[in-house]
């Protein structure tokens, strides 16, 4: 078990910094982080890819108050399939912060405390152990 997590956290890192900074080498005249590179290894509701039908129970709920954020993942948790972990990382690939969720949880829900006065994007993530990474982008 302590393997599988160590793997699972190398993993969400490698992918969060390569997001990031796939965005950051795109230079400032790219709007949005273009996705389609990553196709089949990180999800969004815009490119579910082979889980067509899937985004609206893997891709994190945002809600903002204030200097936290709340990511939700509207998903069963169960033995068998569940939603892992949640990851919010900012635009430089700095991990903000993460939780590890159990089967036995009752939901994927995570609070996490924005550095004070940052302002800019955001990437929140969520792994579900059936249905890979997903990531939605938005801004603070």
């Amino acid at each position: 078990m302590k393997n599988r997590r160590n793997f699972l956290k190398k993993s969400l890192l490698l992918v969060s910094g390569i997001t990031v900074s796939s965005s950051l080498l795109a230079g400032n005249n790219k709007k949005d982080l273009k996705m389609n590179s990553f196709s089949g290894i990180i999800y969004t509701k815009n490119d579910q890819g082979k889980w067509e039908g899937k985004s609206d129970s893997h891709v994190p709920e945002i809600t903002i108050n204030g200097n936290e954020v709340i990511l939700f993942t509207d998903h069963p948790m169960g033995e068998f399939h569940y939603i892992v972990r949640h990851t919010l990382v900012d635009e430089s690939g700095n991990v903000i912060g993460s939780k590890t969720f159990y089967p036995t949880d009752e939901k994927a829900k995570s609070t996490h405390e924005i550095p004070k006065g940052y302002k800019g994007k955001l990437y929140a993530t969520s792994f579900c152990n059936k249905h890979d990474f997903w990531l939605k982008e938005f801004r603070v």
